[in-house]
């Protein structure tokens, strides 16, 4: 008599070996040539840091951050590498993964707004990158090549943005110069919702 596997241990031991093979990459991620100084800052327990994150990241009331919600409101939270907009209107709510500062003395947290926003923002490193960084350009047009990736909300703070990246291996991770970083399709989404004046909180 011939003994058949049932088919429900079949199927989990396919999708165990799919997930396996998903896992995959972000190993490979974590690797030292991926998280060198010139890309992101090397995660020591990265497991730790994701499981983090995920626990982290949730959708947030406005109410306890902003006093109104005049030109909408955006809320960026360090620990869990997450940015949330709200439109004046209440109408739309977004929660975005982003990147954020390397290090604490790099951070910038407190109130800010929307002074400037540009589509395809060219790049120059500030004094104190070229400092840290000697052999980076001085100057990086527009293009896959530019930091900022696609678009660039610039700040009240000097130096400080919310942009995109094309260096999607930077989301969810400690990997700017003080800058919030997000995937380019998603600071396209937001740029179109802000507006010059939109509120900006850094906690």
């Amino acid at each position: 008599m011939t003994k058949h596997t049932p088919n429900h241990l079949t199927r989990r031991g396919f999708i165990a070996a799919g997930t396996a093979m998903m896992a995959a990459p972000a190993l490979a991620q974590s690797s030292s040539d991926v998280n060198g100084a010139g890309t992101v800052e090397v995660e020591r327990d990265l497991s730790q840091a994701v499981r983090r994150n995920i626990s982290s990241f949730r959708t947030l009331d406005w109410q306890p951050y902003f006093s109104n919600l005049n030109n909408g409101a955006i809320l960026v939270d360090i620990d869990s590498r997450a940015l949330h907009y709200w439109s004046e209107d209440h109408s739309v709510y977004k929660l975005y993964p982003s990147s954020v500062p390397l290090t604490e003395d790099l951070t910038r947290r407190g109130r800010t707004s929307v002074v400037r926003k540009v589509e395809g923002p060219d790049w120059r490193p500030t004094p104190s990158m070229k400092e840290r960084n000697p052999e980076w350009p001085d100057y990086v047009p527009p293009g896959p090549d530019n930091p900022l990736g696609t678009h660039a909300l610039y700040l009240s703070w000097t130096y400080y943005r919310i942009h995109g990246t094309h260096d999607t291996r930077k989301i969810g991770r400690r990997s700017s110069n003080g800058c919030i970083g997000l995937y380019n399709e998603h600071i396209a989404e937001l740029f179109a919702l802000t507006n010059v004046g939109t509120q900006v909180l850094l906690i």
